[in-house]
């Protein structure tokens, strides 16, 4: 198994990426759920507050109501985050064996490379997570009242085809390739000077 230098094998550097993702999705969900669904209201010509957001949302799904798409957020995190700084190290450590310290152009193009193949691979969690964040703001005839992160899967595979779990990809793509570009790269180059 490939490690670094530092003798810990890579596999387990892709774990804890991930699993740190997935410990601050647990903390994060709530807001990032009450911020879709500021965004579907707004996107509805209706303007909500955080405080009326929030109110709603409990009184109309419970407290736990609060953690709905968590399913897709952590598979998110397992899918998106640890393929991401997975493929960062392991092309980062490839080019320091064959050429030496790598500068600031190598970085952002390990960066690129690196945002570009995470999203590819974490957009159908993407989906479903924006999917099943949005449900509850959506009139109860148009909600897909998705299960769970698989079930959502599942349900866009059958009705919208393979395709369909990369309906956000484009413009998506190009936001988080051109910002782990930057920020891996300069991450890793300002640690490193």
């Amino acid at each position: 198994m490939p490690s670094n230098r530092d003798g810990v094998p890579d596999w387990v550097k892709f774990a804890f990426g991930g699993g740190a993702g997935m410990i601050a999705t647990v903390f994060v969900q709530p807001m990032d759920l009450v911020k879709n669904r500021m965004q579907v209201a707004g996107a509805h010509g209706q303007r909500a507050s955080l405080s009326h957001t929030v109110s709603a949302l409990i009184k109309n799904e419970g407290f736990f109501g609060l953690y709905n798409g968590l399913s897709a957020g952590l598979f998110r995190q397992a899918t998106y985050t640890t393929t991401r700084l997975g493929v960062y190290t392991s092309l980062f450590d490839q080019y320091q064996t064959h050429f030496g310290s790598p500068g600031i152009i190598a970085k952002l193009g390990i960066g690129m490379t690196a945002g570009g193949i995470g999203a590819v691979v974490g957009t159908p969690a993407d989906l479903a997570l924006i999917r099943m964040s949005a449900d509850g703001a959506q009139p109860p005839e148009l909600r897909r009242n998705y299960k769970n992160v698989f079930d959502a899967l599942l349900r866009v595979t059958r009705e919208e085809g393979v395709l369909g779990m990369w309906k956000v990809t484009q413009k998506r793509h190009f936001n988080w390739i051109a910002f782990l570009a930057t920020f891996l790269s300069s991450s890793k180059h300002t640690h490193t000077h």
